[in-house]
C-alpha cells in the first residue's frame, strides 16, 4: 500500500514538472494557477487516498469538499449554497456508510468487545501526553487526542491477549508503538485525517484491535 501511495504521488508531481517544463518552452499555455487552483490541496490528497486507505469515506467527503469549493471559485456555485448543498450531502454519505457498514462490514470473530466506558489510556486536549508501558500489563482502553498529542509507547509493555485500543484524534495526533511480537489490526473512519499502520503480520501472537475516527487529524502505529 505504501509503494502504491509513493507511485501515485510521484506520477502526480511528474505530471505537474512536466507541465511547468512545457509550459516554460512555451509548447502548452495551460494556467497552472486558475481560479480555484488552491482546492487541489483537498482534491489531490482525496482523490490519492482512494486507493491507497483501506477506509474511503473520509476522501469521498473530501472530493465532494474540492469540487463544491471549485466550483463556488469559479463562479459556478454562489458560496452561499456550500454549506446548504454540502452538509446534507456528508451526513448522507456517513449515513449510508453507516447502513452497508452495518450489513457487509466483517470483524474478526475473536475481536474483543470495547468496553462503552473502558479505561482512559489517555486524554491530551490542548496538550500533549507521554506514556511509556515499560514492564506493566497492557490491557487495552481510550486514547484520545483532540488539539493536542498523545505518545503511547508498548515497546516493552507485557501483552498477555488480544486486547483493544479506541483511538480519537480531532486537530490532534496519536502515535503508538507496539512491540514486535503483536499484530496489528485497524478499523478506522478518517475525514481529513488518516490512519498509519508501519506494523508487520506476525505468526501466532497476540493481536492490538484498533478502533479509531480522525478528522484533521492522525494516528500512527509503529
Amino acid at each position: 500500500m505504501k509503494k502504491l501511495n509513493r507511485v501515485i504521488w510521484g506520477i502526480v508531481l511528474a505530471a505537474v514538472g512536466v507541465l511547468f517544463a512545457l509550459n516554460a518552452l512555451e509548447i502548452t499555455k495551460i494556467d497552472i494557477f486558475f481560479d480555484g487552483w488552491w482546492t487541489l490541496f483537498i482534491l489531490i490528497p482525496s482523490f490519492v487516498g482512494l486507493f491507497t486507505e483501506r477506509e474511503k469515506t473520509g476522501n469521498i467527503i473530501g472530493i465532494l469538499v474540492g469540487i463544491f469549493l471549485l466550483l463556488c471559485s469559479r463562479d459556478i456555485l454562489d458560496f452561499s449554497m456550500v454549506w446548504k448543498l454540502l452538509l446534507p450531502a456528508i451526513i448522507f454519505i456517513i449515513g449510508i456508510k453507516m447502513v452497508f457498514g452495518a450489513f457487509f462490514d466483517k470483524k474478526p470473530e475473536t475481536m474483543p468487545a470495547i468496553p462503552e466506558n473502558g479505561p482512559v489510556i489517555a486524554s491530551a486536549i490542548f496538550g500533549g501526553r507521554d506514556l511509556n508501558y515499560d514492564g506493566q500489563v497492557f490491557k487495552g482502553g481510550n486514547v484520545t487526542a483532540i488539539f493536542g498529542g498523545v505518545d503511547c509507547n508498548l515497546k516493552k509493555a507485557v501483552i498477555e491477549k488480544d486486547c483493544c485500543i479506541q483511538a480519537t484524534a480531532i486537530f490532534g495526533g496519536i502515535d503508538i508503538l507496539v512491540p514486535a511480537n503483536v499484530n496489528v489490526v485497524v478499523n478506522s473512519v478518517s475525514i481529513f485525517g488518516g490512519f498509519s499502520n508501519e506494523t508487520s503480520a506476525q505468526p501466532d501472537v497476540p493481536t492490538i484491535y484498533i478502533k479509531g475516527f480522525s478528522m484533521f487529524g492522525g494516528v500512527d502505529i509503529k
